[in-house]
């Protein structure tokens, strides 16, 4: 009996060049989205920037460090916009 394993097929990468591509460009996205919604209306711009950081980091693997970034990145400027629209006392819409 030989330890050779039965199929002759090599393992596959867990993800492709492609996919880590296109789930970098959301997690930029999301954090220029989530950046610029300090400025400006903080709702519309934090629910899709959250939705596309956890769409990126569903796309990738554990240990990627930008979809991670962006997720965090997001979360604190949620919190931050909702200190400066109270604060200030700025429209949310």
């Amino acid at each position: 009996m030989s330890a050779e394993p039965f199929s002759s097929l090599e393992a596959q990468p867990e993800h492709s060049h492609t996919t880590e591509l296109v789930a970098g460009y959301l997690a930029a996205f999301a954090i220029f989205a989530s950046v610029i919604s300090l400025a400006w209306h903080p709702i519309r711009l934090l629910g899709p920037a959250m939705l596309l950081a956890l769409i990126s980091a569903g796309m990738t693997g554990r240990g990627r460090r930008l979809p991670f970034v962006a997720v965090m990145t997001v979360a604190v400027c949620f919190f931050l916009a909702m200190t400066i629209s109270v604060v200030t006392g700025r429209a949310l819409w």
